[in-house]
């Protein structure tokens, strides 16, 4: 993985992502020490002040953390320019286009890559590579990593360019959970173990991976797959987030039997507003909000994403 990322022991990296998680403990823990690497190290991921300063202070050239710690080190360092950073990539939830533009301000020779992964496969699955990054994408498996699409309603294996349930087979694959027998979340195709990633993606003609979203987070409804982080895009374009979190989330819930798509939101908003938009970015029909909840806070995970 590090020829296909280019990373070799002259760069230096801000290790800021906590050891609990396998992304802080991999990426910004193991990963610099096996390669030599300067590693800067921060105790705290929020204090976005501190880490820009860092960067500076240390010439710093790789970034790696999650778009929402991104934006707000990126953010606190646009007054400066950091001539050295030479990568900063972003993986466990989509990258907005706000973070694309705030890093080519602040980082101009910087490359900002996406990428895909799982606790469960340690964590990297895919990133786009340094010479050839394709928009939307969170990049081409890494190399040992070997993916099979399979339909959800059928379990065929699917071609180029159509989605279906991300199957996941190579050495950087868990074996399995501790104690629950169960709960297999693997499948022997073709006289070879796969791990159930649980999201569903499409993969193009070159091997680029693009992320349609996890499975438990689609509801079935009339027939039609709902997708919730479609909808919930549509709010957080129109919300962003601040210091204090996201403004938005869109979760389902079930009543009598029935799934009801609620908005949770720290602007009040009325119903037929927030269907309004839903409308205007093309959604229709049963791509609607049932419910809002007005809510002080979005509880958020230690990696930044909406818990």
């Amino acid at each position: 993985g590090t020829t296909f990322l280019e990373l070799t022991s002259q760069d230096t990296i801000l290790a800021f992502l906590p050891p609990f998680h396998s992304f802080g403990l991999s990426v910004t823990g193991i990963l610099p020490i096996l390669l030599g690497m300067r590693m800067v190290f921060h105790p705290d991921p929020t204090d976005a002040s501190t880490l820009a300063a860092k960067l500076k202070a240390y010439e710093v050239t790789l970034l790696i953390g999650t778009p929402t710690f991104l934006s707000h080190i990126l953010d606190k360092a646009s007054k400066t320019t950091l001539d050295k950073l030479r990568l900063i990539i972003s993986g466990a939830e989509k990258c907005p286009p706000t973070v694309f533009k705030l890093a080519h301000k602040v980082a101009p020779h910087a490359k900002l890559l996406e990428g895909y992964g799982i606790t469960e496969c340690s964590p990297v699955v895919a990133v786009n590579p340094p010479h050839l990054q394709k928009k939307e994408s969170v990049g081409k498996p890494l190399p040992g990593v070997d993916v099979l699409i399979i339909d959800i309603e059928t379990d065929r294996i699917l071609k180029t360019n159509e989605t279906g349930m991300l199957y996941l087979s190579g050495p950087t694959i868990f074996n399995g959970y501790l104690g629950e027998e169960e709960n297999n979340p693997f499948k022997i195709i073709n006289n070879r173990n796969w791990y159930i990633t649980g999201d569903l993606v499409m993969q193009d003609e070159d091997e680029f991976i693009f992320f349609k979203g996890r499975l438990k987070r689609f509801i079935k409804f009339g027939g039609e797959m709902i997708s919730l982080p479609a909808l919930e895009e549509v709010f957080s374009s129109a919300f962003p987030a601040d210091e204090n979190g996201p403004m938005v989330a869109v979760e389902d819930i079930e009543k009598e039997n029935r799934k009801h798509v609620y908005l949770f939101n720290r602007n009040p908003m009325e119903i037929s507003e927030a269907n309004r938009l839903l409308q205007e970015a093309g959604f229709r029909g049963i791509m609607r909000i049932d419910k809002i909840i007005l809510v002080d806070e979005i509880p958020v995970l230690g990696t930044g994403k909406t818990n």
